[in-house]
């Protein structure tokens, strides 16, 4: 007996001293400053730069860009916040390049964000990207073989995945509290300007545009291309769709409760209302089927997306957002600010309101490089199926087709051109032209 309770004592004791370094492992690991580096920190990019310069559990070791005013403005912004000056870069690979940076946060032009993201990972870096985190299909599902062959963190910069409000009204909608959810519905409604008319030019001298241009077939510089513009271009973006319509489709399909790409897409759109320079449609239309796993009636979900950059007129009381129909109740949400759930009859059964966390998602991705979290709320593949939406509506907006999308494969059925717009043309021998994309 004494043997047993002596071992007993030992092994307990041994368990103890386990724990008590576990626990001081994560709380060094909470206490770890991390070094990263800001690629694109103008736009978007500034508001990482500045909220990472702020914070004492981070080193903006460098900052990024091929615009010389951007980058000088942004490493400023870091030495008057956290009082030490960033290297400023203008190469990217000078950041992958070197050991000590734990993470780099991607703010460029979406046509770089798949490319940027795939070789940080391979690198070794783990990767926040903003959204949409690719700029075609083909694209995202290269970043997700990337993430899975690195084994490092890539969180996608739609920051309602880390909001609690939006967490609350998911929690009831996955709860049942409205029934089944069988259609949702997001919107982009609000007054944009137009890009003007502009004919090819020297770009200015402060810019380097090969480089801003990348593995992208390369195109004449022209004053409406950059900043910001890019993204009404094919090459460069994905529309407003891929700009503020994701974060709505990505709410929405988080409400869905789906976790696969659509089984079909179709999209009416076109340039309605701008005479200008942009290619993509500043009016859409879109609606998606998804098949209900296992249900012997063949059931399907839909999802549709509405959008209108013309207009600056609310609907369902918010210019952005998702509404959920389930079948014993709806709820409307708001983007950026809050939400309403309605039983039968319109009866308000609860609401809530609130701003979207932009510093609790850095929080996530930066707690889950230490390991004190473990799951990150918007991973690749939410990332992947929110940008796979804009995608599909953009190609069916063009072709002007009901696409069959097989969501294993990746691939569109039924029409040999859209199916070529799954990928993309690059630059011939571009050093960032990512792995695989063949």
């Amino acid at each position: 007996m004494l043997d047993q309770r002596r071992d007993f004592l030992k092994a307990t004791s041994a368990g103890a001293i386990a724990l008590a370094m576990n626990d001081q492992t994560v709380r060094a690991a909470a206490n770890e400053q991390l070094t990263v580096a800001v690629i694109g920190p103008g736009g978007m990019g500034t508001s990482h730069t500045n909220l990472l310069a702020a914070r004492k559990d981070v080193r903006v070791k460098y900052v990024c860009d091929v615009d010389q005013q951007r980058l000088a403005k942004a490493a400023e912004a870091v030495r008057s916040t956290s009082g030490k000056a960033p290297e400023q870069v203008g190469d990217m690979r000078r950041v992958f390049d070197d050991k000590e940076v734990d993470a780099v946060f991607i703010a460029t032009p979406d046509h770089w964000h798949a490319p940027a993201s795939i070789l940080a990972l391979d690198a070794g870096k783990h990767v926040y990207v903003e959204k949409p985190c690719c700029h075609n299909i083909r694209e995202g599902r290269l970043m997700a073989d990337a993430v899975a062959r690195s084994g490092k963190c890539l969180q996608v910069g739609t920051q309602s995945r880390s909001t609690r409000v939006i967490e609350e009204a998911m929690q009831r909608l996955h709860a049942g509290e409205i029934g089944e959810i069988l259609v949702a519905k997001a919107w982009n409604s609000q007054r944009r300007g137009s890009i003007g008319k502009q004919q090819p030019s020297a770009p200015p001298a402060y810019l380097d545009f090969d480089s801003w241009v990348g593995p992208a077939p390369l195109v004449p510089y022209r004053s409406n291309l950059l900043h910001g513009v890019w993204r009404w271009w094919y090459d460069f973006g994905c529309g407003d769709m891929g700009n503020d319509g994701v974060h709505d489709i990505d709410v929405a399909l988080w409400g869905l409760g789906v976790d696969t790409h659509p089984s079909s897409a179709t999209c009416m759109g076109g340039k309605y209302f701008f005479d200008d320079d942009q290619q993509f449609p500043d009016t859409q239309y879109a609606a998606f089927e998804y098949p209900v796993d296992g249900d012997p009636k063949g059931r399907k979900k839909q999802l549709i997306f509405e959008q209108r950059i013309w207009s600056p007129y609310v609907q369902e009381g918010y210019e952005n957002g998702a509404a959920f129909y389930g079948t014993n109740g709806v709820m409307i949400l708001g983007h950026t600010q809050g939400w309403k759930m309605y039983g039968p009859r319109m009866k308000l059964l609860a609401e809530n309101a609130g701003p979207v966390e932009l510093p609790r998602h850095h929080t996530n991705f930066l707690d889950c490089i230490r390991g004190t979290q473990t799951k990150l709320n918007a991973d690749i593949k939410a990332g992947q199926l929110a940008a796979g939406i804009v995608h599909l509506a953009n190609i069916a907006a063009r072709v002007g087709s009901v696409l069959q999308f097989d969501p294993v494969k990746e691939q569109i059925t039924n029409h040999a051109d859209a199916n070529a717009l799954v990928r993309r043309q690059y630059r011939d021998g571009h050093w960032a032209v990512p792995v695989g994309v063949a």
